[in-house]
């Protein structure tokens, strides 16, 4: 007998359950607005703003591919400049890589242990040329001064 109490217990939940669902649902569906694709576009206006209202065409600007500009820094024609000088400010031996700051400049310079003639250390003083790298200037011809 205790087993048929507790199934009609649990059968009545479910079924309460299944209203409430069905409440719920028909509810969303009185509440719901009726949206338009005209509703859900998203635009992008001249200063790079997603906005609701599609762009004005006469602020509409032309955009040179070489004028784009894909990693950290744009720097141009900067191929090679002769034996600058630095400090190496952060170098970590065992992943291979570290930081040169331009003595000029004051400019951080990625380096990377197969651009060093010789071993360096941090606080060590260096020459180095420049080379445009994937994502900015890498040193390279890293030589202890």
């Amino acid at each position: 007998m205790a087993d048929t109490f507790n199934k009609k217990e649990l059968e009545k939940r479910k079924q309460q359950k299944r209203k409430e669902k069905e409440e719920r649902k028909a509810e969303r569906k009185a509440n719901a607005k009726s949206g338009t694709m005209e509703d859900m576009m998203a635009y992008v206006d001249e200063n790079g703003n997603i906005s609701s209202k599609p762009p004005d065409p006469t602020k509409r600007r032309d955009v040179k591919e070489e004028d784009i500009v894909i990693g950290s820094r744009n720097i141009g024609g900067i191929e090679s400049i002769s034996a600058r000088k630095g400090k190496v400010t952060y170098f970590n031996t065992s992943k291979g890589y570290g930081f040169i700051k331009d003595l000029e400049s004051q400019e951080s310079i990625f380096v990377h242990m197969s651009s060093l003639s010789t071993p360096v250390k941090e606080n060590d003083f260096v020459s180095f040329q420049v080379e445009n790298g994937v994502k900015g200037p890498t040193a390279v011809s890293v030589r202890k001064i």
